[in-house]
């Protein structure tokens, strides 16, 4: 085991494109007993279990191509200082770092630095057994983008992810559609863990599951949930392992709601885990979940935030400002944790959730709750690496207004994130008859918008002052304008020159600050020394425009209103001003800063005497190329 100094310990010294590579520590594990201890090693080799999934969900090219540059990697044997070849160690680490050749957050292709000839070269004889994957390397007309939600456009058969073959957009409509039933009270989130394929004119889905797609993969999840549930800390928690274990022989949707049902009601252990396909921002349709996996220990100390918030959590519905008929009357099953995750994996690895509200399916939710966390060591990691870089300095407005941040900011980011996981994506509640999938490629920017509008809303409320949740009715103005200031400027730093933005997110926070921008008088952009800034003239209207956008934002999710989220996604979410854009990039590449970040996992190693695990060791000194390569050959079940 290595101890690093804190100071300094959420760097590695990993840095590549427009990625940093922090660490994160696992504060507190050795107070874990054994059995816990033992219960997150075997969780944890659950989750590097489906590293190869990700991949081939993410393009179906994307795990040849990781196989090919490694074997490269490790046995090259020409001038490793090139400049080719140092371009080709950084698109290897992009492949690493983005589960495949798209980026992680724009999803556009990675444009390769380095030569087909080079490559062809470096390869030798290996090339030929790679031939058809030149054209996906190098035509940069070939599957150029991930996830394309371009409006106009057949989103399926323009997109690269790999959840679909043979099918069209229209085709996908409706073959759910077919599916769904507006008696089911208890309907399942059709096509979340299948590939949709067209084959001999007939259309059918090929289930990831033991036995079928994925299973090799699926298998050793199943092997090491098996070892967990065997020292799971109750028999509730026993309980909703099986039923996942279940779930992943079957690949029956219907016990994916009983594991969920059974995982949300479970709150007596201290340890925790996501592990299946989870999330459909991956899909530009929302039907398909990307495979993740993370581990996680509750923060004991940090959690009474938290459940301070979860405990008023009919207070908040209540006193939202939507229409009545879009509240829950009874907020049911509400908690939020803060925790330490202890490994990543999947669509959360390297780069992860800051904060996670589960499940998703809206029903479950309002019989039976949610379980919210933020993820402490993750937004520590984050913020000890954001201090003294410039940042502030370059573009928030003045002095005082960065004293602000300074004070405040650190706390109001956390609780910010608290309320959009435990109360924003919890609150309110579809008409009946609503169909959950209504708003299609539009419905996760939606989603997010909603859960950002009700934390914005609510950091501003004196009721939070009340909680002892922030220290006074000035402190919600530093979140305010550092929400504001990225949706309209800093976020442009994560988009190309000519490109528009793309991730639900960003289009998420880009609808909101340009909505309020242009709604009211309350903020404003001007110029100083040739530089563009934010100024917000006054945070009380911003607060009220924050509620009449959540309002209409909650109307368009409540009644599946599809024609009214197109508008205003299209019109305040996606487009860029390449102005702004160009005079932003060029003051952020002065303070070379990356403007990504992801995280090395620390690595688990069990002590064992005789025939018995003793302890459970924690190691942080394992570097990048490392530790993908180590990954690789470990977990690499489907290649």
């Amino acid at each position: 085991m290595i101890e690093m100094d804190n100071q300094d310990f959420s760097y590695s010294d990993d840095r590549f494109a427009d990625i940093q590579i922090l660490r994160y520590r696992l504060n507190g594990f050795e107070q874990l007993t054994l059995q816990q201890k033992k219960l997150v090693y075997y969780l944890s080799e659950a989750t590097l279990s489906g590293r190869d999934i990700t991949f081939d969900q993410f393009g179906r090219y994307n795990l040849r191509v990781r196989k090919m540059l490694e074997q490269l990697y490790i046995s090259y044997q020409g001038d490793r200082t090139s400049t080719e070849w140092l371009a080709i160690e950084e698109y290897l680490k992009r492949v690493w770092f983005s589960s495949g050749i798209y980026h992680h957050y724009g999803c556009e292709k990675f444009e390769p630095r380095f030569t087909e000839t080079f490559l062809r070269e470096a390869l030798g004889d290996k090339a030929s057994e790679y031939e058809d994957l030149f054209p996906v390397i190098f035509d940069a007309t070939l599957l150029p983008k991930r996830v394309d939600k371009t409006e106009g456009k057949d989103v399926i058969r323009t997109s690269a992810c790999n959840f679909y073959d043979g099918v069209s957009e229209e085709e996908v409509d409706r073959y759910y559609a077919s599916l769904k039933n507006a008696n089911d009270e208890e309907p399942p989130s059709y096509g979340l863990n299948s590939t949709l394929v067209k084959k001999d004119g007939r259309i059918y889905e090929d289930v990831w599951r033991v036995g079928g797609k994925y299973g090799k993969a699926i298998e050793r999840i199943v092997y090491w949930l098996e070892k967990a549930a065997e020292v799971a800390e109750n028999e509730h928690q026993r309980r909703y392992i099986e039923l996942l274990i279940s779930y992943y022989y079957s690949g029956d949707l219907r016990k994916f709601n009983e594991y969920c049902i059974e995982w949300v009601s479970e709150h007596e252990g201290r340890i925790d885990f996501v592990n299946g396909f989870i999330e459909v921002y991956g899909d530009p349709l929302g039907f398909k979940g990307s495979w993740e996996g993370i581990v996680e220990y509750k923060d004991l100390e940090a959690t009474r935030r938290t459940q301070t918030i979860s405990r008023n959590a009919q207070w908040f519905e209540d006193h939202s400002p939507v229409d009545p008929r879009f509240k829950k009357k009874e907020v049911r099953g509400v908690t939020a944790n803060v925790i330490c995750a202890a490994m990543l994996g999947g669509d959360e690895y390297p780069s992860t959730a800051i904060g996670i509200n589960l499940p998703n399916a809206d029903w479950i939710r309002a019989r039976h709750g949610s379980k919210s966390i933020t993820i402490g060591n993750i937004t520590d990691a984050y913020n000890k690496a954001a201090r003294g870089n410039g940042f502030r300095e370059e573009f928030v407005i003045d002095s005082e207004t960065i004293e602000m941040i300074d004070k405040y900011g650190d706390t109001c980011d956390d609780l910010h994130t608290d309320l959009h996981e435990c109360l924003g994506h919890g609150s309110g509640q579809l008409l009946p008859g609503t169909d959950p999938d209504a708003l299609k490629t539009y419905g996760n920017t939606i989603e997010e918008a909603r859960a950002d509008l009700f934390g914005l809303y609510y950091i501003a409320d004196e009721k939070l002052v009340e909680l002892g949740l922030t220290p006074n009715l000035e402190a919600y103005k530093s979140q305010y304008y550092t929400y504001m200031m990225n949706g309209l400027i800093t976020q442009l730093t994560r988009i190309r020159p000519g490109h528009q933005i793309e991730e639900a997110h960003m289009r998420n926070r880009a609808l909101i600050a340009r909505w309020c921008y242009e709604h009211g008088s309350a903020m404003r952009l001007v110029r100083r020394e040739g530089k563009t800034f934010l100024q917000i003239d006054d945070y009380e209207e911003l607060r009220q425009l924050v509620a009449q956008l959540l309002c209409e934002i909650q109307r368009i999710k409540s009644c599946g209103d599809y024609e009214a989220a197109r508008q205003l996604v299209e019109r305040y979410a996606v487009k860029v001003d390449e102005e702004l854009h160009s005079e932003v990039l060029r003051r952020y590449e002065k303070l070379h800063l990356a403007p990504y970040k992801g995280f090395l996992n620390p690595r688990l190693t069990p002590k064992i005497c005789g025939d018995e695990i003793t302890d459970i060791e924690v190691d942080y000194s394992e570097h990048y190329t490392e530790q993908m390569l180590r990954y690789s050959s470990e977990y690499g079940f489907l290649i």
